[in-house]
């Protein structure tokens, strides 16, 4: 019922400091009701010196590769606000020759996808625009609607649907970039979303090969051998010379999400209708949230949220409204439906 869940989350135990509630997994509060993950967290002053850093570290690489490839990097364009002020700043500030890769999962609404072509547009940018058969999506992500297929760590930062459309999208990603010899590729997470420690990585075979694993397998089990043409192949590990860096500028340069909002509307770009708070272009958000909370007892988004307060982001009474805050019921029939659930 309309409201309920708001109350609900009001109620919840949650950190004083961040948003994080007591139904997240592993943690815990002091006598002042402050979390583990906030008495851990460096200084503030800290983390801006190591963002200084890694600012840095992609300058340099961005001076020493610029200009010596077909394409300098791959922009995974989803066609959300982040990745577009993502896009914008390395074509407006760094001056960067991109491909923008997006990954049709079957639920962009028709808002984002003119909002794709009036960005690539306006930015001069090449395209790719990349449509699976929705029949295989269909099975995949009607199979997380009913169960989880990953372990529950996977589950602590997003639900299992969108890990899995993710998994999808990064290991695509990464094998068009082996393939054309690209030597970056960029993608719009928040600093919420990943750590600045990983903000600006070489891909290593060794490594990528394990995560492939942990995700192709439970994907595999579900769709079967189909599913493999997204991920890399033993031809694509042979080629580790030619592994990109992967680059989340928004984790370390500054972030606003109200400033973003403002200067990619310049680009043509507007926010669709009938998506929850939490998504700037995804229908099929709206039914993941609803499922990994009624499964797991806490948000999908409560992570990236905790951290953006802690980090200064983000005012903690903001992050409490957009946790309370309901999926509209209308989006979540209409992707229900899609999936034949």
């Amino acid at each position: 019922m309309k409201g309920q869940r708001s109350k609900k989350v009001l109620q919840m135990k949650t950190c004083l400091k961040c948003v994080l509630p007591e139904t997240f997994p592993g943690v815990t509060f002091d006598e002042r009701g402050v979390c583990n993950y906030c008495r851990s967290d460096r200084s503030r002053e800290e983390l801006r010196e190591k963002k200084l850093g890694y600012q840095k570290k992609f300058e340099s690489l961005i001076a020493a590769l610029k200009g010596k490839f077909g394409y300098d990097g791959i922009m995974s364009y989803s066609g959300g606000k982040d990745s577009t002020f993502t896009m914008q700043l390395l074509k407006e500030k760094y001056g960067l020759n991109l491909l923008a890769y997006t990954f049709d999962n079957g639920f962009l609404p028709d808002q984002t996808v003119r909002n794709i072509r009036r960005v690539t547009e306006n930015l001069s940018t090449d395209h790719l625009f990349f449509r699976p058969d929705f029949g295989l999506l269909k099975k995949i992500f009607g199979e997380c609607s009913k169960r989880n297929i990953y372990s529950d760590v996977t589950l602590m930062r997003a639900s299992a649907i969108c890990t899995s459309c993710m998994a999808l999208v990064k290991f695509s990603l990464l094998r068009l970039a082996v393939e054309k010899r690209v030597p970056f590729l960029f993608f719009g997470w928040s600093p919420g979303q990943i750590p600045v420690a990983s903000s600006a990585v070489r891909n290593n075979p060794r490594m990528v090969r394990a995560m492939q694993k942990a995700l192709l397998d439970p994907l595999s089990w579900v769709a079967g051998e189909r599913v493999r043409r997204f991920f890399l192949e033993e031809e694509h590990f042979e080629q580790a010379a030619h592994f990109p860096y992967s680059v989340s500028p928004l984790a370390f340069l500054d972030y606003d999400d109200e400033a973003m909002a403002a200067k990619i509307a310049g680009l043509g770009w507007k926010r669709p209708a009938g998506l929850d708070v939490h998504s700037s272009n995804c229908l099929l958000n709206s039914l993941a949230n609803v499922i990994h909370r009624e499964r797991y007892g806490f948000h999908p988004y409560v992570f990236e949220l905790a951290k953006l307060v802690r980090e200064g982001y983000l005012e903690r009474n903001r992050a409490m409204e957009k946790l309370a805050q309901e999926e509209d019921p209308d989006t979540v029939r209409l992707v229900k439906k899609r999936l034949g659930l």
